[in-house]
């Protein structure tokens, strides 16, 4: 079977599942283990497909991000579980920053049971979940919200929340990702998002990266932290089934599973 034909019947495996490893490759082309390797690195190489550990995904598998209301939705036990364990990582009187994304929604909601941080974000949904109390109670946190420009998304965003960013230092940056991976780091699908994401970091001493398993082994279009530049990754346990989370252990600082 000439090269072409394969990569055409990849292509239309993965336009089904989405996810392919290299076995099934093997398997449902009758080809060796090096001929399937070839193909995936040909696929990723022409932009067709994006290579993983074990196998190949659909570019349209890692490079879009859902609405902020289904993802608050998809894998929330793993993301309360990661936001807890990074509540472990933070003190009294630390400055932090928080992006906008799922996770961090609702980390904000558990960092309602501690006190005495100063919190710097872009999201609204954050700010509305740290603020979420009895009017006559008092706010555990002071809570600074990023000016900047509001369009489709639940936050500021633009050249004006780049420049309140860089009036800060911050303690930790807590942020999340579209995509992470061992080898390219953290990434997202929005420009923008990433670049207020790459400024928060560059801004702090700590970057806690949050990220549960379906984020893992996948790169998305803007890359806003290299792979040293991560501080921790806090997943869940079920990232030991997806991905080689020791090569994650290998190529990054720390890596926490929960």
């Amino acid at each position: 079977m000439l090269q072409q034909e394969r990569l055409h019947r990849i292509q239309a495996l993965l336009s089904r599942v989405q996810r392919l490893t290299t076995e099934r490759i093997m398997n449902e082309l009758n080809t060796s283990r090096e001929t399937a390797r070839r193909d995936i690195i040909e696929l990723d190489a022409m932009g067709l497909a994006r290579r993983v550990h074990g196998g190949i995904v659909s570019i349209e598998d890692v490079a879009t991000e859902a609405p902020l209301n289904v993802r608050y939705a998809q894998q929330t036990k793993e993301k309360r579980a990661i936001a807890r364990a990074a509540l472990q990582h933070l003190k009294t009187g630390q400055t932090v920053f928080i992006d906008a994304g799922s996770t961090t929604s609702i980390l904000a909601e558990e960092l309602r049971t501690l006190s005495g941080l100063t919190i710097i974000t872009n999201s609204l949904q954050v700010v509305l979940n740290l603020s979420m109390a009895n009017e006559s109670d008092p706010l555990q946190h002071e809570i600074i919200l990023l000016g900047g420009r509001i369009q489709h998304r639940p936050q500021t965003q633009g050249d004006l929340v780049i420049a309140e960013i860089e009036r800060y230092q911050a303690d930790v940056a807590l942020l999340s990702a579209v995509g992470v991976s061992a080898e390219q780091g953290a990434s997202s699908f929005y420009s923008e998002e990433a670049c207020i994401a790459a400024a928060m970091m560059k801004h702090s001493q700590q970057l806690i990266l949050m990220a549960d398993h379906s984020k893992l082994d996948v790169v998305s279009r803007v890359r806003y932290a290299k792979k040293q530049e991560i501080s921790i990754l806090i997943t869940d346990q079920a990232a030991q089934a997806r991905v080689d989370i020791d090569n994650y252990r290998k190529q990054l600082q720390k890596v926490i599973l929960v």
